[in-house]
């Protein structure tokens, strides 16, 4: 039997029941947390994240993206070295819209995953 966890974030099934989602998705939530929490955010783990939602707000830069994407990948690294292997991750952003593409392998399967993420 595989293992189940609840969906993130938290819904109600049409059973009645907590939402449970597989291990592939239970890993993009993973990533989408620590790359949508700013540091400071959670109260007992004040470093986790890494505060990307805010580059929406910051000026286009080509070293702004380059620096983002070091701050992420370095985050994803820390936080979810146990689950994944991060091998591209590119950051783009369009006034008030943010594009992240992330090229990762699951350390269980090691099976190649694309991950679009937007943020508006």
């Amino acid at each position: 039997m595989s293992a189940v966890w609840f969906d993130q974030p938290y819904s109600v099934d049409a059973r009645g029941r907590s939402a449970t989602t597989g291990a592939d998705d239970h890993v993009r939530d993973l990533i989408a947390a620590v790359l949508f929490t700013s540091p400071g955010e959670r109260v007992m783990h004040p470093d986790f994240g890494c505060g990307l939602r805010q580059l929406v707000f910051a000026p286009n830069s080509d070293l702004l993206a380059t620096a983002t994407e070091a701050l992420c990948a370095a985050a994803l690294n820390h936080f979810l070295a146990d689950w994944i292997v991060v091998d591209k991750l590119e950051v783009q952003t369009d006034d008030a819209t943010l594009l992240v593409r992330l090229s990762y392998r699951r350390r269980d399967v090691q099976e190649p995953q694309l991950l679009t993420l937007v943020s508006t």
